[in-house]
């Protein structure tokens, strides 16, 4: 697992929670800034994904496999479900669920970390 990408993901992820946050308390829905953001988060995911299975594929990573895939597959699935559910509710909340999926995607991403390195 690339850690430089993983920092990248962690960084990106809580910058757009806190941007997401003080939408949500300035009472503003989801903007176009917020969503070229997460649609970046979500790049970035799919690379780090990338970096996983080809590791993978190439004899590295942990014994648990099936953890390693899991954390994977819930990362590639936030990004669009939160831009999917902010934009349904285009009131603050949208925004804060957005929060929540930045804050979701920095804890699973250092959560992958310690699967990778064995410390699960």
């Amino acid at each position: 697992m690339n850690t430089t990408v993983a920092a990248i993901v962690i960084t990106l992820a809580l910058v757009l929670m806190l941007g997401s946050v003080i939408a949500a308390v300035r009472d503003r829905a989801m903007g176009m800034v917020l969503l070229i953001g997460f649609a970046l988060l979500e790049v970035a995911v799919l690379v780090q994904a990338g970096f996983v299975i080809a590791a993978v594929a190439g004899g590295a990573g942990p014994e648990d496999k099936v953890t390693l895939f899991g954390y994977i597959a819930g990362e590639v699935l936030i990004p669009p479900a939160g831009v999917f559910l902010g934009l349904a509710e285009r009131s603050r909340w949208g925004s804060a669920i957005l929060a929540v999926a930045g804050f979701a995607i920095a804890v699973m991403t250092a959560r992958l970390l310690q699967v990778w390195q064995g410390q699960a």
